[in-house]
């Protein structure tokens, strides 16, 4: 769990909220379906036109690593790979086949059975570096969906406090109106700059920091065996890895 988020999404709520308060505003001034309407439904309607289908479901099957990002260990990582290199010095790498099954992550897994199949070290390389490659791509596009919606919806908020402010136009001959007509106008500004500034680019930066983690945990592994493949000392292939905690 990452509690670092989840303190900076209730300060982001906090902050709006006591903000509005203490400037006297109030909670009230806050709510605006109509502001709704323009400035988050029209964000998802355009993101909807922006993105493909699978990039767009991508996007909200990882959004939960925001919270609860992928478990990654080096250590602990650096130490199984240590392991395979001691059962593959002494029974060979048909010695690891056991360890394949037992692997829930499929790039560890897909690793370790092309290891046991006895591909050589540079092709290993390869199609591990195409894998990596690949979902790295994927995800990366995931999280400019985000993105792209901070983007989007700070225009969508000055849309919005465009048609109010028409709205009040409309009603000049009547002062009553005046006031709360150009509050609620700029409320729709206040979604878009708020829910771009405050969730979706801080969203999109999250899920980048956690791909290139991700991407870094793998580099690791890919480095680790190969080196097992090659059959090189143990103690070497951990003063290598070792380099890849900094």
């Amino acid at each position: 769990m990452d509690r670092l988020s989840l303190i900076g999404l209730f300060l982001a709520l906090a902050s709006l909220v006591g903000g509005s308060i203490l400037k006297g505003a109030g909670l009230a001034s806050l709510w605006s379906p109509a502001a709704f309407v323009i400035v988050i439904v029209g964000t998802v309607a355009a993101i909807l036109l922006h993105t493909a289908p699978a990039v767009f479901k991508h996007a909200f099957r990882i959004v939960r690593w925001v919270v609860r990002p992928p478990h990654s260990d080096r250590h602990e990582l650096i130490k199984q790979i240590v392991e395979w290199s001691n059962i593959a010095r002494r029974q060979g790498l048909l010695g690891l086949e056991s360890q394949v099954e037992a692997q829930q992550d499929p790039f560890l897994r897909k690793g370790l059975q092309l290891l046991v199949d006895g591909v050589e070290p540079e092709s290993i390389r390869h199609m591990l570096e195409i894998e990596l490659g690949s979902q790295e791509h994927q995800d990366q596009a995931g999280a400019k969906v985000f993105e792209a919606m901070g983007i989007y919806a700070p225009t969508l908020g000055i849309i919005g406090a465009v048609l109010g402010l028409i709205a009040v136009m409309k009603n000049l001959a009547d002062p009553s109106k005046l006031g709360h007509g150009i509050a609620a106008a700029f409320t729709a500004t206040i979604y878009g700059i708020a829910s771009a500034n405050l969730l979706f680019l801080p969203i999109a930066a999250k899920l980048k920091g956690v791909i290139a983690h991700t991407t870094r945990d793998r580099e690791m592994v890919i480095e680790g065996l190969i080196s097992i493949a090659q059959g090189e000392n143990p103690r070497n292939i951990e003063t290598n890895l070792t380099g890849f905690l900094h």
